[in-house]
């Protein structure tokens, strides 16, 4: 049993392709995605709309719930802001039918015939919860507690990784359109299941990115969609964090946040 778990495509349709059609060569019985199709690069509707036809498991990611929560009574206060100018830009080209689909997306996906496997998000609980290098094992505990799964496999933090914690292993698959750890090629995670036991190899596929960061200027979605656009596209093309980075040094030297957005925004890709 080989199964293909990709996760974090962000809208990123260029990394996207280039992921599957590696994979149509590595006979794959399963493909999963574990969210997070949308929000980030300019094609989200593609990006959804092309695993949507190849009929994969999807799990709900935080950016799919933040794009179909947009608008409704479960937006919450801050997506009215600047901050959060690309989720309102991706999730005014969906259909009322897509958003309907992404609403009923589950937290998780498991297989019948072999339980000790379980994928996500983040965890089996939410959609947003963190797995670092240096999570404390006592915060991770109560995140996947529950499942009878040892084998736990997971998107979210855009970094391959793998923690043990109480007899379980939990691997974070990487990005297939927004990697984070130095290297902007597209991120996915291979599992094989042989004489019993699951096995798992992080691998890297180069994608076009120049593509991509075309796509930005081509849709509009640079000039529209307000100055974190901005941020998405330095981590597509530097492969690192930028996005919190950010954040951080907008509160320390803007505590109380009158530095306008683009002015920060300014300062800080100016300060390397």
């Amino acid at each position: 049993m080989r199964v293909a778990v990709i996760s974090d495509t962000h809208g990123n349709l260029a990394a996207l392709e280039a992921t599957l059609e590696h994979l149509s060569g590595e006979y794959v019985d399963q493909v999963v995605v574990a969210g997070d199709l949308v929000n980030g690069a300019a094609d989200s509707v593609a990006c959804w709309r092309l695993i949507r036809s190849l009929g994969y498991p999807v799990v709900r990611g935080n950016h799919e719930r933040y794009v179909f929560d947009l608008g409704t009574p479960n937006e919450e206060p801050e997506w009215g802001s600047e901050l959060f100018g690309p989720v309102r830009w991706a999730a005014a080209r969906f259909s009322p039918e897509e958003l309907d689909e992404m609403r009923v997306l589950p937290l998780r996906h498991s297989m019948p015939d072999y339980p000790e496997l379980l994928i996500v998000h983040a965890s089996p609980h939410a959609d947003n919860q963190n797995v670092l290098a240096h999570t404390p094992s006592s915060e991770l505990e109560p995140m996947f507690a529950g499942s009878e799964a040892t084998l736990i496999v997971r998107g979210h933090n855009h970094i391959g990784n793998s923690r043990t914690v109480v007899e379980r292993q939990l691997v974070t698959a990487g990005s297939v359109g927004m990697p984070l750890g130095g290297t902007v090629d597209a991120q996915f995670l291979l599992l094989e299941r042989r004489a019993g036991r699951w096995r798992f190899e992080h691998r890297a596929v180069p994608y076009d990115v120049g593509a991509t960061l075309r796509r930005f200027s081509e849709t509009g979605y640079l000039a529209e969609a307000g100055p974190m656009a901005r941020l998405l596209l330095r981590e597509i093309v530097t492969g690192s964090h930028q996005m919190v980075p950010f954040l951080r040094f907008w509160r320390r030297v803007s505590p109380d946040e009158s530095l306008p957005l683009t002015d920060a925004i300014d300062r800080f890709l100016n300060a390397y």
